[in-house]
């Protein structure tokens, strides 16, 4: 081979290596590209899934209030608080409606239940305006109510049964979406009570429950009413949570800074006990020294002592650190930890804005938590009037299929930081418990809540 045949050959072999450079540099762009493309696909469709678990999780609980506020709806016996019911009703529906619009499923089984959503709504607001113009509702109304109730406790089975069929991985969005008129609208709008009969309520897994007990959302009081004594420095809270926790227990106590902007000021303190991987935390309020929070967390293997005996624990810790007269109110039983909260109790009548709030160890009797962030805002020694409506006369201004268990004088905080004396009656109607508020001085019917009775615990609403 001649010179120029040799260079000729060389280009060509230079040729074919740079083309197979551009294709081999033509097929990385391709898979990188379609690993960014997957990859953000892959992004976008998590987003999608998250989107659509919020706007199920708030469907699931805005469901829920409307089922709560329909059983309300049907006791209340005085146009002021119906209106007040049925107004909460008229705004829960109406946002249900929209997160179910929300969802990726589009079939036409589902309108049944966007119509049962918009009819409540529609028909609520109707009837909140009777209420307001002082008409009370006639037994047309009071049926309708009841037979809206009825269908709102199957929806709600339901949707808790598909809430854990997801979250324990049984159904997933995608297959919701390919199926749609199959799966979530064969589960949610044809509900028939043989289908739904055997499911079981299990509502305290959802955050629309108050499981701190009646009126806890009106616990604050800027005045502090409870919060005694001078202030304090740095030192001397470490010092209190040293006494709190056992000298003996601790290792080290560093600060987590100074709360000065909540509703109690205060010094947070993170405590590292001896020999132990669970660390606690407290806080300890500036004036007077007063222990705002502290929570040790740690798990509980087995259950040695009952709620009762647990609940006189409680009482006599209370008492110990200065909280006598506390009477239990409701309660939260989990994973081995009780919950219990105790209001104050003056001359046998409950004062439900001093409350304190315990975690106790069910397998020894041990104080994990203590919250007195109520008590610490509302607690005084009050000057009660006597109840110019009597027992008697409260009872007979109430729903006359209540079934009355039980009956006492209970002072309850209002939405506008005032508080009220009240006949606290606690009864049943078809099954359900109620606790309804009359005021013991104008026999006006002020609060009705809804009791859920888990074997969890005991929760209002």
């Amino acid at each position: 081979m001649n010179l120029k045949e040799k260079m000729t050959d060389w280009k060509n072999r230079l040729k074919d290596r740079h083309m197979l450079s551009i294709i081999v540099l033509l097929g990385a762009i391709v898979i990188g590209f379609g690993v960014f493309t997957y990859k953000r696909e892959q992004d976008i469709k998590q987003l999608s899934e998250n989107s659509y678990n919020m706007a199920f999780f708030e469907l699931v609980d805005y469901v829920q209030n409307v089922e709560a506020y329909l059983a309300k709806s049907l006791i209340s016996t005085t146009p002021e608080h119906g209106a007040q019911t049925l107004t909460h009703l008229w705004r829960e529906a109406g946002l249900a409606q929209s997160y179910l619009s929300s969802l990726p499923i589009e079939s036409v089984e589902l309108e049944n239940t966007s119509k049962f959503l918009n009819q409540v709504s529609d028909y609520s607001y109707t009837l909140s305006r009777k209420n307001i113009y002082n008409e009370s509702l006639t037994e047309e109304d009071l049926n309708n109510l009841a037979s809206l109730h009825n269908y709102s406790v199957e929806l709600k089975n339901t949707l808790v049964q598909l809430s854990n069929d997801m979250n324990e991985g049984r159904i997933s969005w995608g297959e919701l979406t390919k199926k749609g008129s199959v799966a979530f609208a064969q589960q949610v709008s044809n509900i028939s009570k043989d289908s739904f009969s055997n499911l079981e309520e299990n509502f305290h897994e959802y955050s629309g429950l108050i499981y701190d007990g009646a009126f806890s959302e009106h616990m604050t009081n800027p005045e502090r009413l409870g919060l005694t004594g001078e202030d304090i420095d740095e030192e001397k809270a470490k010092q209190i949570a040293r006494e709190y926790f056992g000298e003996d227990r601790i290792e080290e106590i560093t600060s987590n800074g100074f709360s000065e902007n909540g509703n109690i000021p205060s010094y947070d303190l993170y405590v590292k006990l001896k020999n132990d991987k669970n660390d606690a935390s407290i806080s300890i309020s500036k004036k007077g020294g007063h222990i705002v929070f502290s929570n040790y967390n740690r798990d509980v293997e087995l259950e040695a002592i009952s709620n009762e005996q647990a609940n006189e624990i409680g009482k006599k810790f209370l008492d110990e650190k200065g909280f006598q007269d506390m009477k239990e109110t409701y309660y939260l039983k989990q994973q081995g930890i009780l919950t219990i909260n105790y209001a104050y109790n003056q001359n046998d009548v409950t004062m439900y804005p001093d409350l304190i709030k315990l975690k106790i160890a069910l397998d020894n009797g041990e104080i994990l938590g203590i919250e007195t962030s109520g008590y610490l805002n509302s607690h005084k020694e009050r000057n009660i009037n006597k109840a110019i409506i009597s027992k008697e006369d409260a009872r007979k201004t109430l729903n006359k299929k209540l079934e009355i268990k039980s009956e006492n004088l209970a002072v309850i905080p209002t939405e506008f930081r005032t508080e009220l004396l009240c006949w606290e009656f606690k009864g049943t109607v078809d099954g359900s418990d109620f606790l309804v508020y009359i005021n013991a001085e104008n026999g006006r019917e002020e609060d009705v809540l809804l009791i859920q009775n888990t074997p969890d615990g005991t929760l209002t609403m």
